[in-house]
């Protein structure tokens, strides 16, 4: 039997060509795929959902077709229990793989409305999805839970400057990174090298979201986990980033390619073994679903591992750390694509409650 896939990409927040290039791709094993077929569904920038044909064009990078359409906007209903249904036609949606990185796509709200559609999805759920998304909250419930994480502080955009640097330089220490608390592909992520650079840093991390998360630097090694699964969790071989820049900014991610994976990463077994562990405990500790990759760093000198953050909606671009990591573990990327759909029919996301 053919499932049907909705892909679901681009949308409004800043990682929109991020989602695209990972929707080109999944579309693209989607295609090479006995089990699936592609429903595309692509999300404009200012919040307009198409239909699939110019979502199509958008994914064959044919951006006049789309244009030439007038008005490109279609009208998709949430029908509560009934799936999602697009005006005037009949367009089936077995699953969707949501694959619209940051605001409106991976903290939660996307989820609650598929759950009241009844239609299973890929990834995380409600709470999961907002949590994982928020770097306070996950940090908060790893210390709850004695997981390790690297010195920090939360802030938030309106808190008084001079009073923050003073904490920041007697409870953390320089150098710092400053990011938004909610945020993703390293964008508004910056390095304070000392008391001088952190109010322009927390300037431009504030351009991003209203609260902040201040991490003390360290001289670490950045090593990433995929992880797979619903209620018994996977994880696969490590993987190493050696960032073309200062640290895994966004040029480093997305812009030069001129950023080192190594797979597997060069670790000693224990080690490596205990990373393993952790990355499946922090997806089991946030109630995660279906896929994460979770992040890592290790300090160069002691060898100390502590948690970064885990992302529950991963890249799924050519050059992802997610898809290279099972395909690394022996599971190849079109088949990567037809076990998230199963984990997404076969998770347990909880009835609705039922009248006496």
């Amino acid at each position: 039997m053919t499932r049907h896939v909705g892909i679901l990409f681009g949308g409004r927040s800043v990682e929109h060509e991020v989602s695209v290039v990972s929707a080109r791709s999944v579309a693209a094993a989607i295609q090479s795929s006995d089990e699936l077929s592609c429903v595309p569904i692509g999300v404009t920038e200012d919040g307009r959902w198409l239909d699939p044909q110019r979502s199509a064009s958008v994914l064959d990078g044919d951006a006049k077709r789309v244009e030439d359409g007038g008005d490109i906007g279609a009208t998709w209903s949430v029908v509560p229990g009934g799936g999602l249904r697009l005006e005037g036609a009949d367009t089936k949606i077995d699953v969707l793989f949501p694959l619209v990185h940051g605001w409106g796509g991976e903290d939660g709200r996307l989820q609650g409305a598929l759950e009241l559609a009844g239609i299973p999805y890929v990834g995380a759920g409600v709470a999961g999805s907002a949590v994982g998304m928020d770097k306070i909250f996950t940090r908060r419930l790893f210390e709850e839970r004695d997981l390790p994480v690297c010195g920090w502080l939360a802030a938030t955009r309106h808190d008084d400057r001079a009073e923050l640097a003073a904490r920041i330089g007697s409870e953390l220490g320089y150098p710092v990174f400053v990011k938004p608390s909610n945020g993703g592909s390293s964008l508004g992520v910056v390095r304070a090298a000392g008391p001088d650079e952190i109010d322009a840093a927390l300037q431009t991390a504030a351009g991003f979201d209203r609260r902040l998360v201040i991490e003390r630097g360290h001289d670490v090694r950045e090593i990433e986990c995929a992880v797979l699964g619903n209620e018994s969790p996977e994880a696969s071989v490590l993987g190493e980033i050696v960032p073309s820049n200062e640290f895994y900014d966004y040029a480093a991610k997305y812009v030069d390619d001129a950023s080192e994976l190594m797979i597997p990463a060069p670790l000693p077994d224990e080690v490596s073994d205990r990373i393993r562990a952790l990355a499946c405990e922090a997806f089991r500790t946030l109630d995660l679903a279906g896929f994460a990759r979770v992040d890592f760093f290790v300090e160069k000198k002691t060898g100390e591992v502590w948690l970064n953050e885990v992302n529950t909606l991963p890249g799924f671009t050519p050059i992802s750390m997610f898809p290279k990591l099972w395909e690394n573990s022996g599971l190849p990327y079109t088949q990567l694509i037809e076990r998230l759909v199963t984990l997404a029919i076969e998770a347990d996301r909880g009835d609705p409650p039922r009248s006496s």
